[in-house]
């Protein structure tokens, strides 16, 4: 029986450990934080419980075919809640649009607000079908370790199908006539921690996700999908260990033979996954003389994308105008990125999110349980705000739209994008991979094998196929699923 380490108890080593433990591997899996799941952490205030992280989903199928696959009936781990109307975006004139599933209310909506997006609102919604459907079919499922595999004829039609050269507000402007409309479905670039203005157009598919297949909430928050998974593993007779580090992979003769923890332990194995920030993780346990083709000098040349900056509230009382999910936006939102990724600073007009997951599941909370996001950059040389400073300017503008937080909080936590460098860690910070702001960043992200070491293996957002809780879950398959064939 082979034995695989995996290095990284986020939802990706998660689920390729799944998979490789139904297909007749051994599987060990090692994580330094004291939970699994990655980021997806479970926070605790008081009588408050929260997500770090949004607490909506998309692509539920993604999560339930590999319980399936482990032989597990998904409805037994997970109950995934469909929020109809997922999301309340306020443009900066207080004026409501609510994202829904249901095509009659949009419709009525853009007739009021964006008469042209009135007519044209089908016809996007089938070309943002079309633009899923490519990617899931041409790019998704496919694990690629060299150059040459993204010369298949087929993937080469398929990316010139998908406007990698137009970028995705570019895209919308066909559709979408109103400013803050348009920004509204803008938002889907930072999804991937990218912006609008230069992102490529085909990441315009999670409008297909959010508006014709809908969007979800895991009863219980997000957590429990890593809870799900390593109950299974569990089950299956994986070894799981948290508050565990990996100091290093053992390298010899271009062949990974195991890992050294923290505490001088080795351990052999004939198969290694890294299931973490490939720039971080990679150079971090692997000696620069084992891995020419990734130099230290090589991370510095990547672009970080977005990071953020967090707080957690509870609130006494229950809102009766907030719905699970609300954004605020900018009042000028080309600015904001501008000062985003140009001048590495905190907005000085920044688009606030707000997830509030009491709405859907009231037993999290005995009020509102507030996770509220603001984009941050992944590298700060500008320290224009102290956190309690940028903290209270976001109560300021939330104010401004009718919601005062300082005279209902309960209980508060503040998370920086140095917080999320330091506690994953992730590069600078960042929380979706790779930049996805180049014309084709998007689709040439680095390989999921190692191209100098044989048996060694990544997964996880900065490698394909991206970032986002499906896009680990499929990264994860992949390399499992080329393991199992070699």
């Amino acid at each position: 029986m082979k034995r695989v380490l995996i290095v990284g108890g986020g939802l990706g080593g998660l689920a390729a450990g799944m998979k490789l433990k139904a297909n007749g591997y051994e599987v060990s899996i090692f994580e330094q934080n004291h939970h699994f799941g990655g980021k997806m952490i479970p926070v605790q205030l008081g009588d408050y419980s929260f997500d770090f992280g949004p607490t909506s989903i998309t692509m539920p199928r993604v999560f339930q075919e590999i319980l399936a696959e482990a032989g597990e009936n998904p409805d037994d781990y997970l109950e995934f809640i469909k929020l109809d109307t997922h999301t309340a975006t306020f443009f900066p004139d207080r004026t409501p649009f609510f994202m829904t599933t249901d095509r009659i209310e949009m419709i009525e909506q853009l007739e009021r607000l964006d008469p042209h997006a009135e007519i044209s609102y089908y016809d996007y919604l089938e070309e943002v079908k079309m633009l899923y459907e490519t990617v899931e079919k041409q790019f998704f499922y496919r694990t690629f370790s060299s150059w040459t595999d993204y010369f298949d004829p087929s993937l080469f039609q398929a990316l010139w199908s998908v406007r990698p050269f137009e970028t995705m507000d570019h895209f919308h402007r066909q559709f979408f006539r109103n400013d803050y409309v348009r920004h509204t479905f803008n938002r889907y670039a930072t999804y991937i921690g990218a912006s609008p203005f230069t992102s490529p157009a085909a990441f315009a598919y999670i409008g297909h996700l959010e508006l014709n297949e809908g969007v979800y909430y895991v009863k219980g928050g997000n957590i429990k999908i890593a809870k799900a998974f390593t109950d299974v593993l569990t089950k299956l007779g994986a070894n799981l260990y948290t508050s565990t580090k990996v100091r290093k992979i053992i390298v010899e003769q271009k062949q990974a033979k195991g890992i050294q923890l923290e505490n001088g332990e080795t351990i052999s194995g004939d198969i290694v996954i890294v299931n973490g920030d490939l720039l971080t993780a990679y150079p971090d346990l692997v000696e620069e003389k084992h891995r020419p083709h990734f130099k230290n000098a090589k991370e510095d040349r990547y672009e970080p994308p977005l990071s953020a900056f967090v707080i957690m509230a509870g609130l006494k009382e229950r809102n009766p105008h907030f719905i699970h999910h609300q954004v605020y936006l900018s009042s000028d939102y080309e600015a904001e990125f501008h000062e985003l990724f140009q001048q590495k600073r905190l907005p000085s007009d920044p688009t606030v999110c707000v997830w509030n997951s009491s709405y859907t599941d009231p037993e999290r909370a005995p009020g509102d349980n507030l996770f509220i996001l603001v984009k941050a950059p992944a590298v700060s040389s500008s320290a224009s705000y102290s956190p309690e400073e940028y903290k209270l300017l976001i109560y300021e503008k939330l104010k401004r739209f009718g919601v005062d937080i300082p005279s209902q909080l309960v209980v508060e936590k503040v998370v920086t994008g140095a917080d999320i460098a330091s506690t994953f860690p992730a590069y600078k910070g960042a929380l979706y991979g790779i930049r996805s702001n180049g014309k084709l960043d998007s689709f040439l992200r680095s390989s999921n094998k190692s191209r100098d070491i044989a048996n060694l293996y990544f997964s996880e957002g900065t490698t394909h196929a991206g970032g986002g809780l499906p896009m680990a879950v499929i990264s994860a398959l992949n390399v499992a699923g080329a393991i199992i064939h070699k």
